[in-house]
């Protein structure tokens, strides 16, 4: 699973740490996350998701292989 959290935070002008704190998460757990080594619980998905104006479908994007 890939996702776009670094790509949307970053045109929202924002750090990590900047979205940690608005969502009550450490730097390090979005770092993790951006990073694809920790799945996020559902509802941090919609707290990220609300903070970045998305919706958690744009957030995680399946990314298909093509035989």
């Amino acid at each position: 699973m890939e996702n776009q959290i670094r790509h949307l935070r970053k045109n929202k002008k924002l750090s990590q740490d900047d979205l940690a704190q608005l969502c009550k998460v450490t730097r390090q757990t979005i770092n993790a996350i951006e990073n694809n080594k920790y799945d996020p619980t559902l509802s941090l998905s919609f707290e990220v998701a609300k903070h970045l104006e998305t919706t958690v479908d744009e957030l995680f994007m399946n990314k298909i292989k093509s035989y």
